[in-house]
């Protein structure tokens, strides 16, 4: 690639079509994609009813901007607050939907202290790359936007010795991603959101990447209970269009006059077909349950063929965002897997991220154990004989 700027480590394939968890390069070589786009396929590539959906809208119209009252909005934000009493601002990605969500909390709380937590990841602009507690992501970059501070994940007593009556809010994931797929105690996200309302602090979940039924439930802080005060979507959301969402409690309203936030994109036409159709595809009864079930499936295989190699130290994460922990490097691993016909990502240096879609079939995750299995063993062979 000779005219994109080189912020990426491409995987040399290119690919053309998909279709489900199957997808196709240039060669005409296909793959099962335990990526989904970075956990953005949730219903697997191209699903008929989304693309009816769009196709639907391209011949209507595509854009008319925030100046005009939207009917399709209010109608997917309605679905994204999911009966309780909740506002959505519309954007176009997960890190605008973050910066949303900061702003939100300064304006509101008239405070600027931000917690987060060290191996975090929010997004890439100033606020977002801020408020995301990796040195490397911060490299070379100047100055970042004062006010945050970084403590230890899981780490109540460190979090219990920060925040105070100054703190604006604390921003989480319930399962760090990009930092390892480590998930959060529960005990300790409830007393986080325990000493936030003690303490007058607006609790922000980061849903980015948990969202959208990736965990098993709708959003992943359904799984402990939390009540946050605004959470964010997006990657899920939009299936492959962009799309992103940060969602808060109604009473923090007042905060979000017109001309305190804005987005050109945001709120799209096509992006919210797209949205309405798959939120109403995962509220379909017995959706979530077959995710879940697939997932205990692929969960139970995974530690009954992984767990008794010398090279996995751990398996961890939660419905279908796993971390397998290696004693070694995972990029080999991933090399390997690719040729085979398995994409997969890495979380660090030593973790392989799995994200397939949550319409995988049983017959897919055989495969995909299979060639796992395989591989890692195959790798472990090649570093005894080495």
């Amino acid at each position: 690639m000779n005219y994109v700027f080189p912020t990426y480590n491409r995987f040399p394939v290119d690919l053309i079509k998909g279709t489900g968890t199957v997808v196709t390069d240039v060669f005409g070589k296909t793959y099962l994609d335990f990526t989904s786009g970075i956990a953005v396929c949730n219903l697997g590539h191209c699903p008929e009813n989304v693309t009816e959906a769009v196709q639907r809208q391209l011949t209507n119209i595509w854009h008319t901007s925030n100046l005009y009252e939207c009917a399709l909005q209010d109608s997917v934000a309605e679905l994204i607050a999911d009966g309780k009493d909740r506002l959505v601002f519309f954007c176009n990605s997960g890190t605008e939907a973050n910066e949303a969500a900061l702003k939100l909390a300064r304006k509101y709380t008239g405070k600027e202290k931000i917690i987060t937590f060290e191996k975090s990841f929010h997004g890439r602009t100033f606020g977002s790359m801020s408020a995301t507690a990796q040195a490397k992501i911060h490299q070379g970059f100047g100055g970042l936007v004062p006010g945050f501070t970084y403590v230890p994940y899981n780490d109540i007593e460190a979090f219990r010795a920060e925040i105070d009556e100054h703190t604006a809010a604390v921003m989480l994931e319930v399962i760090q991603g990009e930092g390892g797929v480590i998930p959060a105690n529960a005990a300790f996200l409830l007393e986080v959101q325990l000493l936030c309302k003690k303490m007058g602090t607006l609790l922000i979940i980061d849903e980015v990447q948990t969202g959208l039924g990736r965990t098993g439930t709708l959003y992943g802080f359904e799984q402990i209970g939390l009540d946050p005060d605004i959470f964010t979507l997006a990657k899920g959301l939009g299936n492959g269009l962009p799309i992103g969402a940060m969602v808060g409690k109604a009473n923090l309203r007042s905060a979000f006059g017109p001309g305190s936030h804005g987005s050109t994109f945001g709120g799209n036409k096509l992006a919210l077909a797209a949205a309405k159709e798959i939120l109403l595809t995962m509220k379909q009864t017995g959706f979530l349950e077959e995710v879940n079930a697939k997932a205990d499936y692929f969960r139970n295989l995974l530690e009954a063929n992984l767990m008794v190699l010398d090279n996995v130290s751990d398996i961890r994460g939660g419905g279908f965002l796993i971390g397998i922990e290696l004693e070694s490097t995972a990029e080999p691993v991933v090399t390997e897997l690719r040729d085979k016909g398995l994409l997969i990502l890495t979380a660090g240096t030593n973790v392989l991220r799995i994200l397939p879609p949550l319409t995988v079939s049983y017959a897919e995750i055989n495969k995909a154990i299979y060639l796992l299995k395989s591989v890692l063993e195959n790798q472990l062979i090649g570093s005894e004989e080495g």
